[in-house]
Parts: structure tokens; C-alpha cells; sequence
């Protein structure tokens, strides 16, 4: 009996290594993972210190007087459109709070900011 003991104790003790090594392997990714605000912090300073952000491109197409269209956007900035749409309803209005107004011409929906109305 006491040989039964000591195989389980051994098969037991093969098994701690393998769960130290997988936490060790969680404890290297941890550091390397920025917070949002570290990230948009670094992303911030290198946007303004090199050259122009996705986000400035198209925040300038949308102040063009014509306005411009998702095609477009999607072309300039290579995303997709849910992510441009995403980006006018998160970015241009609720963290900006511009006036993001659409109009169809000629079967193309065309977007552009507009200052805010007196009226309203």
C-alpha cells in the first residue's frame, strides 16, 4: 500500500509544474496589456506628433461642405462600414457632440458636420 501512495503522490506532483507554467505563461501577457486610457493617451501624442490619424482624416472630409459618403470614408481609412457607422454614432456624436446631419443626393447618402442651429 504504501507503494500506491507514493505513485499517486508522484502523478500528483507531475501535475504542478504544468498549472505553474501556464500561470506563469497568463503573468508575462498581463504587463504587456495597456488600459483605454494609456492607450488612447499614447495614441493621442503619437497622432498629433507624426502624421495625420485615421480619425483627423475623416473628421475633415465630413467638414467639407459637399460632405462625404461611408464609400469614401471606407476607402481613405481601409475600415468596414459597421465601423464607420460606429464611428459617426460613438465618435462624432457623443464624445464630440457635433451635428452630424445625412442627406440623399441622387440615390447617394452623403454626411457631413454642420454647425448647430439657433432654432433647435
Amino acid at each position: 500500500m504504501a507503494t500506491s501512495k507514493s505513485k499517486s503522490k508522484s502523478a500528483k506532483a507531475s501535475h504542478k509544474p504544468n498549472r505553474s507554467a501556464k500561470s506563469s505563461v497568463h503573468g508575462r501577457s498581463k504587463p504587456a496589456v495597456m488600459s483605454n486610457t494609456a492607450l488612447s493617451k499614447t495614441a493621442s501624442s503619437k497622432a498629433s506628433a507624426s502624421s495625420p490619424s485615421k480619425q483627423s482624416a475623416v473628421l475633415k472630409m465630413l467638414h467639407e461642405p459637399r460632405g462625404t459618403t461611408i464609400a469614401a470614408i471606407m476607402k481613405a481609412t481601409d475600415w468596414q462600414q459597421h465601423s464607420v457607422r460606429g464611428f459617426f454614432a460613438g465618435v462624432v456624436k457623443k464624445k464630440l457632440s457635433l451635428n452630424l446631419v445625412s442627406d440623399k443626393v441622387d440615390g447617394e447618402r452623403t454626411y457631413r458636420i454642420v454647425k448647430p442651429s439657433a432654432t433647435r
